[in-house]
């Protein structure tokens, strides 16, 4: 799918329709030591292994591509839903 580099949409911060540059949300890095991490840890030790079955098989063929807008005037980042692509080209 083929997206514009600039989107004209709604700005929360100016609350008017603004230019917006497009760009792809990366996820970052996991921190080790976040609740979550250090709890499923400790589900993981021990017998008994995974809290839940670890899946082998890929089910999907596609990832949710989640695009972040940024907004020229202010530079308010917002997120666009995800869509469901193989492959998204910012044009």
């Amino acid at each position: 799918m083929n997206v514009p580099k600039q989107i004209s949409t709604y700005c929360p911060r100016c609350r008017t329709h603004t230019e917006h540059t497009v760009s792809l949300y990366k996820e970052g890095k996991r921190r080790a030591l976040a609740r979550g991490e250090r709890h499923h840890k400790r589900e993981r030790r021990g017998y008994g292994g995974q809290k839940y079955p670890m899946l082998r098989r890929k089910a999907k063929t596609t990832k949710k591509q989640t695009l972040k807008l940024r907004c020229t005037e202010c530079g308010y980042i917002l997120h666009r839903k995800g869509i469901r692509l193989r492959r998204i080209t910012i044009e």
